[in-house]
């Protein structure tokens, strides 16, 4: 991936994951568009390039949140790299009604429409890349909202059926499926315990390597691949008894 007056658009990059990537992709000279639901977290990463940073206020839940990204896409001057770092998770053994619903409007139908804008776009251009961070993998056990598994297993099968669409219709887009263990980000700021917490820092390394190479399926830790790998061996009559906390 030549980064020679590249363009990238990040939706989810006030923070964490997307915002690494950012900075990474900035200081090897991609000019960028990102968005997010923070005005003031936005404005604060324009000022670092003001000149080579687009900003956009987008709530992906919101109807208008297609629209929104093709205004961003123009103010940034194009797009050669869609990445979707736009995601919620919580842990919810109550099983509260408002956290499955909101994890469904974010990472099912907010997900869908801004992928999907982003696919039609480059359908049109002729060319393009598109990335999400679909996964946090072997959540299984771990006391999470059951919309989170079931919108994370969507969103690998979404990417997989985009990625036959473009193939049946000779379209030039690439797709990568970020799939990382457990990071020290906002999202996991809960005060549990979670094995292999890696730093965001280094995760975001790992995905611009991944994106460079346009790998299709990016797992980020390989010690944390082995251990889902064990996790997944486990029968679910057995996960169900296990008295697990966090």
């Amino acid at each position: 991936m030549d980064s020679k007056e590249k363009k990238a658009i990040i939706v989810g990059a006030t923070s964490g994951i997307g915002y690494e990537v950012a900075m990474l992709l900035l200081k090897k000279g991609w000019r960028l568009g990102i968005a997010g639901r923070r005005k003031d977290k936005l404005e604060n990463i324009r000022d670092k390039d003001p000149d080579r940073i687009s900003i956009c206020v987008i709530d992906i839940r919101k109807e208008n949140a297609g629209q929104e990204l093709l205004h961003l896409i123009e103010e940034t001057g194009g797009m050669d790299l869609y990445l979707h770092s736009s995601g919620i998770g919580h842990q919810n053994t109550n099983l509260d009604l408002k956290i499955e619903l909101d994890t469904l409007e974010t990472n099912g139908t907010g997900f869908t429409r801004m992928v999907t804008t982003a696919f039609h776009y480059f359908r049109k251009q002729g060319k393009g890349h598109i990335a999400v961070i679909s996964s946090i993998a072997g959540t299984k056990g771990l006391g999470v909202a059951p919309s989170y598994s079931a919108t994370k297993r969507f969103q690998n099968t979404y990417i997989d059926a985009l990625e036959q669409l473009a193939h049946m219709q000779k379209m030039d887009i690439t797709f990568t499926d970020i799939r990382p263990g457990f990071v020290a980000t906002a999202i996991l700021n809960d005060h549990k315990h979670y094995p292999l917490l890696m730093q965001p820092e280094k995760v975001a390394n790992s995905i611009v390597e991944g994106l460079y190479r346009r790998k299709r399926i990016l797992v980020i830790d390989w010690k944390f691949c082995i251990l889902v790998f064990f996790w997944k061996l486990i029968p679910s009559y057995i996960w169900k008894r296990l008295p697990i906390r966090n």
